[in-house]
């Protein structure tokens, strides 16, 4: 082909490809004002959903009111940037030198070896860094503010310097650039189709996809390991797995898992489920499978989730097996219904629970992470009214929040790579369950809401009640095991060790690798992270620390040989439907399979 031809077909190329991203512009522009004209139940439309004008304007009061400090910090940030100029002058010679300002370890914008061999994209990142490391310093240091402005003020600049990274944008980000080039521009014609996808699927919200929805299917290759459903009510099904072993421990285990989230975190692969690997243990396995609330649960409240999810499973458990006594383990917001419950029958004289864990759960939430910044009486009010209107929360709607809690790996990673990139989405098991939200029912979630977030009740002895029996914790004595997880940004370590102080038997407290998910599902096959333990189990967290081991892989054969001992002998193995209780239907149960 000659070089005009070649150029022809060129040119042909490239007004075709504009042709189609116009067109792909236009139908998204009509997408978008079809969904302006929709009504929606969103509370995008208020001036401040957050709250966080009135901390701002405060932090601003308290910075102006110390001028010596705001010259000190202008004068730090330039002479970093003065160092950046230094830096830039010494390459443009060939000389070796340093970076001023390097991204944080595992931080994945600036993967590209362009930021490195281009001092252009060099100076642009190093600057940002410079930058936005200053701006969270200077609004950490702001003096003066209560705790509730401070911790907003600091999460919500995190958020504004996260957004503004160089990565996020076409003209600064070099990878996309030379995606661009690479591809004449079709990676910007799919990201507008993606963006098109998303818009709709969010009804006007931009619902970023993160995994292939069509490559995962709840019973197909997600949540497989065998067992059935032996038992149902309108707010849980009941699933016994089958046994893997010809003896089992007598003692049942029931697992209770959050409500906010599907069970089957527990049971993704065969490869890193816990659930099947408990069962290889020889455990016989129990979980509860929350409803999708819809209208009908619209009033259900704390007592009805204890008693029509943990007490009915457990009388359940005894009709299909024939045993009184269990064990349990209790996941995060499951974990905090599982602790008042203990309480509950304590008061009732019911020692039926001879041992229980705890992953990832908070009993006091004055130290409770970030998701505080986003429950102030304010926003509660704005949430209650928002509930009432369908008697439950959407689920999205608490994806949200969870994303923006990492929204450099949870939001903006997968922004580049489907709008900017126009990449499509990997298949990724645990993306797929993050995203296969469930609603939260109104009357619940506001009184988990206000009692445990905002006035701390469950903490305190009597603070809350439940069918009108006095919860205090302290009351609960039997033998905990208390896991935690180092990078946990739901659920941090240190709030999960008050945990420790507040229950009245003995606790044996452990810190995993990772965070709030992958802390909790690391099997010992994948030989990943590591974790701590101090075996004088002090009650003071620094001593704790000071005086932890770290131990490589998995922590679930230290939790295993812990239970064993709480478990009563070896019996012949139960098969689902042996007892009193007819299967009802395979595992994983059609509750779990309800989307929102």
């Amino acid at each position: 082909m000659t070089d005009d031809k070649k150029q022809n077909a060129k040119d042909e190329d490239l007004q075709a490809m504009s042709a189609e991203f116009l067109k792909i512009v236009a139908s998204n522009r009509d997408a978008i004002m079809d969904l302006m004209k929709s009504p929606k139940e969103t509370v995008t439309g208020l001036l401040d959903p957050f709250n966080v004008a009135g901390a701002f304007t405060r932090a601003a009061k308290q910075l102006a009111s110390d001028p010596g400090k705001l010259i000190r910090a202008n004068f730090d940030l330039w002479r970093k940037q003065a160092s950046l100029w230094q830096h830039a002058a010494e390459r443009v010679l060939g000389r070796d030198t340093q970076p001023v300002a390097q991204a944080p370890k595992g931080d994945r914008r600036f993967k590209g070896k362009e930021w490195d061999e281009h001092l252009v994209f060099d100076l642009m990142r190093q600057s940002y860094l410079i930058t936005s490391d200053w701006m969270k310093e200077t609004v950490a240091g702001i003096d003066g503010l209560n705790e509730e402005d401070a911790h907003k003020v600091r999460f919500h600049t995190r958020q504004l310097t996260d957004a503004l990274s160089p990565s996020n944008f076409l003209l600064t980000n070099p990878e996309v650039i030379r995606e661009t080039i690479d591809s004449r521009g079709k990676n910007l014609v799919q990201g507008m189709r993606n963006l098109r996808r998303d818009l709709l699927a969010g009804r006007g919200n931009l619902k970023i996809m993160m995994t292939d929805p069509e490559a995962f299917e709840v019973g197909r290759n997600v949540a497989t390991t065998p067992g059935k459903v032996v038992y149902e009510n309108k707010l849980i099904q009941l699933l016994q797995y089958a046994p893997t072993t010809e003896k089992v421990y007598q003692r049942p285990l029931l697992i209770v898992p959050p409500w906010i989230n599907k069970f089957y975190i527990l049971d993704l692969q065969p490869a890193n489920s816990f659930i099947k690997w408990a069962v290889d243990q020889g455990y016989t396995v129990f979980v509860v499978s929350w409803a999708n609330p819809d209208e009908s649960h619209a009033d259900l409240s704390m007592d009805d989730y204890m008693e029509l999810g943990i007490l009915d499973a457990i009388d359940a458990i005894e009709q299909a097996t024939g045993e009184k006594e269990v064990t349990m383990i209790g996941y995060c917001i499951g974990g905090t219904l599982t602790g008042a419950t203990l309480a509950y029958m304590a008061a009732q004289g019911d020692e039926r629970v001879k041992a229980v864990t705890f992953f990832t759960t908070q009993f006091d939430f004055t130290e409770a992470g970030d998701l505080k910044v986003f429950i102030d009486e304010k926003q509660l009010k704005s949430l209650d009214r928002k509930m009432r209107k369908k008697g439950y929360l959407e689920g999205g709607d608490m994806g949200t929040a969870f994303n923006l809690l990492r929204s450099n790996d949870l939001i903006w990673t997968f922004y580049v790579d489907n709008y900017l990139m126009g990449k499509e989405p990997l298949d990724f098991d645990l993306l797929y369950w993050n995203a296969d939200a469930t609603r939260m029912p109104h009357k619940l979630h506001m009184y988990y809401l206000r009692e445990c977030y905002v006035n701390n009740s469950l903490a305190k002895p009597g603070g809350i009640s439940l069918k009108g029996v006095p919860i205090d914790l302290g009351t609960v004595t039997v033998p905990t095991y208390l896991q935690s997880s180092r990078e946990d940004h739901i659920a941090p370590f240190n709030s999960v060790f008050k945990c420790k102080k507040l229950l009245g038997g003995p606790v044996r407290f452990m810190l995993a690798g990772s965070g709030h998910i992958a802390g909790v599902v690391n099997p010992p096959s994948a030989k990943k992270y590591n974790y701590w333990m101090n075996e004088d189990q002090p009650d003071d967290l620094e001593e704790w620390l000071a005086g932890a081991e770290s131990r490589p892989g998995s922590w679930w054969g230290d939790w295993n040989t812990w239970l064993s001992q709480y478990s009563g002998e070896q019996v012949a193995a139960r098969e689902p439907g042996d007892g009193k209780l007819a299967v009802l239907e395979d595992a994983p149960g059609s509750y779990v399979k309800k989307k929102s």
